[in-house]
């Protein structure tokens, strides 16, 4: 198994804690400490691998009945990824389970035969929203969310409840550092300053794969992530000193990283979305809200202040947060990806915020900072498309109604379902359920 993530997303820990579950012996070897394993590593031989690894670890021998070998920032030695097929084919009984932040690089740099078949990939993102609940101890409100049926009443006390808490996850976000911190009730100074590390190591891993004025264009793109987030991407916007081409590339570069996740255009006639995607047509986000957050020097505040102000960001803050849950709720078994809809022209701009793949039907999703806000961008899609079931994330109560509204000289009728922010984790399964009660 390959476990896949940008850096300090918890992919070690995840290791470390299933195999403590699991009562299995941990053999851990970090590519990073111990590069003479390149040598060893090109005969492409597991028993002399796992010899190594032993004296390395100096924890007995390797005995695949109860043992799991994990190998850490593989991408240090990429031979170290060939060799996995050579694991499967020969020791199928032994538990083997690798992982790397710069992972990306060696895949694309390495021309070498990949294990096809014979390993499986997991992708892993930070904390979510519904984690969050969990690791706070908050099960009564997560069981709420997970068994919560669009037709039924909802508590409102627990809806106030969600709210304050969904308020506390728009700051801390999802890195594992700064939500320990966060549940060992550390304040928020302690917590920003544990996103700038996270912030300054991104920046630092930068120079490992660029130098000059590459670097320094990797470097522009994080910092025009904190006022151009959510926004179709202009190369221009970004640097003007720098051609469209240059961009495109550092732009690649800080996406293999993980670090910037890309939500693409889809024209969206039907599905599957991707292959009607443009990947010229884009917009960007970052990795964690709490990272966003980091860049744009949200800082300086006491904590009553950060919980009670009203940002001039908290649209895009919102709609960050939607993205980040809708980007990492698939399949941990499939790379991530996340559509939305566009249609530039003099008169009839029009934009909605994602679309979801709900079974046969692209349902489009709207979010909303607070608690109104115009459907125009749903009814234009609607009208387009022919979508006649859409969703809007907003800060009010769970409700579905049917919208009748003028447009193009003629009456229009929308089935939306409308759902508060908290319960974006079960956006896939209330809009299958209502797409059920359709038919």
């Amino acid at each position: 198994m390959v476990v896949r993530g940008a850096r300090q997303v918890g992919k070690s820990t995840l290791v470390r804690q299933f195999a403590e579950t699991r009562g299995l012996k941990l053999f851990e070897v970090n590519l990073e400490r111990h590069p003479t394993i390149r040598e060893v590593a090109e005969t492409l031989d597991p028993r002399k691998i796992l010899r190594e690894f032993e004296f390395i670890c100096n924890r007995g021998r390797i005995d695949p009945s109860d043992a799991l070998v994990f190998i850490d920032e593989i991408q240090e030695v990429p031979k170290l990824l060939q060799c996995l097929r050579y694991f499967y084919e020969e020791m199928p009984e032994l538990p083997v389970i690798a992982a790397g932040s710069l992972l990306e690089f060696a895949l694309a740099e390495h021309s070498f035969p990949m294990p096809v078949g014979r390993v499986e990939y997991f992708y892993m993102g930070p904390v979510s929203w519904e984690e969050f609940l969990a690791a706070k101890d908050e099960l009564p409100l997560l069981d709420l969310l997970q068994n919560y049926d669009s037709g039924t009443a909802f508590p409102l006390s627990a809806h106030e409840r969600l709210v304050s808490l969904l308020r506390d996850y728009l700051l801390v976000g999802g890195m594992p550092e700064a939500v320990q911190l966060y549940l060992d009730e550390g304040g928020f100074d302690e917590i920003f300053d544990a996103q700038e590390s996270i912030y300054q190591t991104y920046r630092d891993d930068f120079s490992k794969y660029a130098q000059g004025r590459a670097l320094v264009r990797l470097q522009k793109i994080l910092d025009y992530l904190g006022q151009g987030v959510g926004d179709k991407v202009k190369y221009a916007n970004i640097d003007r000193e720098s051609q469209s081409r240059e961009i495109k590339q550092a732009l690649d570069l800080i996406l293999k990283a993980g670090v910037v996740l890309s939500v693409t255009h889809s024209h969206a006639n039907g599905i599957p979305l991707m292959s009607e995607a443009d990947d010229k047509v884009f917009k960007l986000y970052c990795l964690d809200i709490g990272l966003y957050n980091r860049i744009c020097r949200l800082d300086g505040l006491n904590e009553q202040l950060l919980r009670d102000a009203r940002f001039v960001n908290e649209g895009v803050l919102a709609e960050h947060f939607v993205a980040q849950q809708l980007f990492f709720a698939e399949t941990p078994k499939r790379a991530p990806e996340l559509h939305y809809w566009l249609r530039e022209g003099r008169a009839n701009n029009a934009e909605v915020d994602f679309l979801l793949q709900i079974g046969q039907t692209v349902v489009p999703v709207e979010v909303k900072a607070g608690k109104g806000g115009s459907l125009k961008s749903l009814f234009q899609f609607s009208d387009a498309k022919g979508a006649r079931l859409a969703c809007r994330f907003d800060l009010n109560p769970p409700n579905r109604q049917m919208i009748r509204h003028q447009f193009n000289d003629r009456e229009m009728t929308l089935d939306l379902l409308s759902l508060p922010l908290y319960l974006c984790g079960q956006a896939n399964r209330l809009l299958s359920n209502a797409l059920n009660e359709r038919t």
